[in-house]
């Protein structure tokens, strides 16, 4: 037994939770991938995955085992990125994960960063905000796009660069595409209270995340509650259902940018309350940062990246 690949093979089954998915991350059939794993328990003499009809989770020595595994893993991608890059020229592999509201922009930052630095091959994954902590602390991810306003809540492993403020927007079908029709632009509406956008029929995300909380606590400052016509756990529903249909959506400014194509939307900033919502690039506080990470983190302190961000959307809070 390949003990290194083994442990890849456990790092992967706890990624994807699935052992189909993680055999396809690996390039394996899910034969292999699962008589390795046996292997691995009969190294170390002791059960390390819940097995039934489906992935059911790891036992405690599992949990031992996986722990340990992606220590040594980020020790061997530190090493191999120490020994084939230089200070000035990294190369090797950068996982970034983004919660969905931030993903137009981590997918800039990652493509500025590459084109900065060829050597690096970033992957940009959209998680939930508890998916992108828990990788984090357990250094399943290298970087974080997400809400500050979280870490006040005892994740004090991680450490956090803030970038930018969010805004919030009512996106609705245009009464008239106006001039901004012709220019292919998005409309930019009246401002409009959260207590006269709750009458309206909603498309928001889904209660599990952390975004429709901070919707929800508006309305509630707003002296207003909300029944939303539809719900759903993407972002890309937020646009189409507005698109295809008679409902609204409350989106934040970041994601306005990913319609500008449409011009028979119209984007209306809300107001009464005003929000404003902090997001922050964040990283485990004690990880000794690879060489991928070290410029990632370098490039995200320089404005440029961001001013770049807030010019091409137009909607970004300072």
């Amino acid at each position: 037994m390949n003990l290194f690949v083994s442990l890849k093979y456990l790092v992967a089954l706890d990624d994807h939770k699935h052992f189909g998915r993680a055999a396809l991350a690996c390039h394996v059939t899910q034969p292999a991938l699962s008589n390795a794993l046996r292997a691995l328990e009969e190294h170390y003499a002791c059960s390390i995955v819940k097995r039934g009809r489906a992935f059911a989770g790891f036992t405690e020595e599992g949990e031992r085992v996986l722990a340990t595994a992606r220590q040594l893993l980020h020790e061997q991608e530190l090493l191999q990125q120490e020994l084939q890059s230089r200070v000035e020229a990294p190369r090797g592999h950068l996982l970034i994960g983004a919660v969905p509201t931030a993903m137009p922009v981590a997918a800039r930052f990652v493509a500025m960063l590459q084109d900065r630095h060829p050597g690096i091959v970033p992957t940009l994954r959209s998680m939930s905000s508890i998916e992108l902590e828990t990788g984090l602390e357990s250094l399943a991810l290298d970087l974080g796009l997400g809400y500050n306003e979280r870490m006040h809540e005892g994740r004090t492993q991680l450490r956090v660069l803030p970038q930018y403020t969010e805004h919030y927007f009512l996106l609705q079908r245009a009464a008239a595409a106006g001039p901004a029709g012709s220019t292919g632009r998005l409309h930019m509406g009246a401002p409009i209270g959260w207590a006269e956008a709750a009458a309206l029929p909603l498309c928001l995300l889904s209660a599990e995340m952390h975004n429709r909380s901070i919707v929800d606590r508006a309305f509630a400052a707003a002296g207003a509650r909300v029944q939303p016509a539809i719900e759903s756990n993407s972002t890309v529903t937020l646009v189409t259902s507005v698109l295809a249909g008679r409902v609204c959506s409350i989106l934040p400014g970041a994601l306005l940018d990913t319609v500008q194509g449409h011009p028979g939307l119209e984007a209306r900033p809300l107001i009464a309350p005003q929000i404003r919502v902090p997001i922050a690039l964040m990283v485990h506080n004690t990880n000794r940062p690879s060489r991928t990470l070290a410029a990632a983190l370098d490039f995200a302190q320089q404005a440029d990246w961001l001013a770049s961000a807030a010019r091409h959307a137009g909607l970004l809070g300072g």
